[in-house]
């Protein structure tokens, strides 16, 4: 069995309500109450106008490729086995933009361009531990 992947370390008070909303296998983003900014990855302010009034939302999981990567090898074990595999930059429609993974293809050098429309899929990462939100063709 592949060695889990990293996971983030609580208590952490702006990202922990994200990471146990992916229990769920729900992908949350935030908004500002006072000038409706798009607010990601978690905060306790507004990246836009500073305000702490923020309300989470759950996203509803298609967006596109905006850059990715493909990693051909890692030593680390958590990674050593996938072989090669993509990190991209995914915007979501809601308007925020996530680093993830393109999974679901073949061939991530030749089977992923930028532009291309995704959805969400989960990773579990074991009994009762966070599921990590990932990406494949739509």
């Amino acid at each position: 069995m592949a060695a889990k992947r990293p996971q983030p370390r609580f208590p952490e008070p702006d990202t922990e309500p994200f990471w146990e909303a992916t229990k769920n296998h729900q992908l949350t983003y935030q908004t500002c109450n006072a000038c409706g900014a798009v607010v990601f990855y978690p905060r306790s302010h507004c990246t836009s106008c500073g305000a702490r009034d923020l309300d989470r939302k759950v996203s509803a999981g298609h967006g596109a490729v905006y850059t990715f990567s493909v990693i051909m090898q890692s030593r680390h074990p958590a990674f050593a086995e996938l072989g090669p595999y993509a990190v991209a930059y995914v915007d979501l429609d809601e308007g925020f933009r996530i680093m993830t993974n393109v999974v679901g293809v073949n061939d991530p050098v030749n089977d992923i361009t930028c532009g291309m429309r995704v959805k969400l899929v989960w990773q579990d990462q074991g009994d009762g531990d966070i599921s990590l939100p990932m990406f494949e063709p739509a």
